[in-house]
């Protein structure tokens, strides 16, 4: 009888199994963290190299450039939160001095001038058009151009086509009336660069389906 009472107490090992268990969850936490962290950066530097291409003049205060097209591929295939974070850190690598923005302009000057109001809305349309985009069906993400580029397009009328137009107004001495007819020059620029980025941004969630974070409703259901 005294050997099996000492005997008993002997599964209380399996409790340090228990508390060893949450630790195995760590590293993949930490992996996706540090290629959030990546995706960012990739995306980051793919906007500042579509803006220090070469821009297209269309006679006003702003020229046409591709930097619409990468801020909202950010959006469309990072998501709301990413998409917002890669943009902010393009801007803030031009801000402190680095020639990231059109025409390999840097720091501060560029958001007291006439493109102030464009810069101001790219991370916000780059948030709404990964919004947008994470609420399509999963299906209908690989497999349709025409939603994500509505995504693309609506987010840029919201903001980009909004906050830039008063931007010139502000900061280039026009009229808001002739800042916002000033903008519509943009308009067919921006539909070609919304289809070609839904283009991409189908083909990119089609070789990788699970890029976009899964919405906490989804992981319920």
């Amino acid at each position: 009888m005294s050997m099996t009472d000492i005997d008993q107490p002997e599964p209380a090992p399996s409790t340090d199994d228990t508390r060893e268990q949450p630790q195995a969850s760590a590293p993949p936490k930490r992996r996706r963290t540090a290629a959030d962290l990546a995706l960012i950066a990739v995306f980051a530097a793919l906007i500042a190299v579509c803006a220090l291409l070469p821009a297209i003049s269309v006679g006003g205060l702003v020229p046409i450039t591709l930097q619409t097209f990468a801020v909202l591929l950010a959006g469309a295939v990072l998501g709301a939160r990413r998409g917002f974070l890669a943009v902010l850190l393009y801007l803030a690598v031009g801000a402190i001095g680095l020639p990231a923005f059109s025409g390999g302009a840097a720091g501060i000057a560029p958001f007291m001038g006439p493109s102030a109001g464009y810069l101001i809305a790219f991370p916000l349309a780059a948030a709404l058009c990964g919004f947008i985009v994470e609420r399509l069906p999963r299906k209908s993400i690989a497999t349709s151009i025409p939603l994500i580029f509505l995504a693309g397009f609506a987010s840029s009328i919201v903001f980009i086509h909004t906050l830039g137009p008063l931007g010139m107004a502000l900061f280039g001495g026009l009229e808001i009336p002739q800042a916002f007819a000033a903008d519509l020059a943009f308009y067919p620029g921006d539909i070609i660069k919304n289809i070609l980025m839904a283009i991409v941004a189908t083909a990119v969630h089609r070789a990788f389906p699970t890029l976009l974070p899964v919405r906490e409703k989804a992981r319920t259901h």
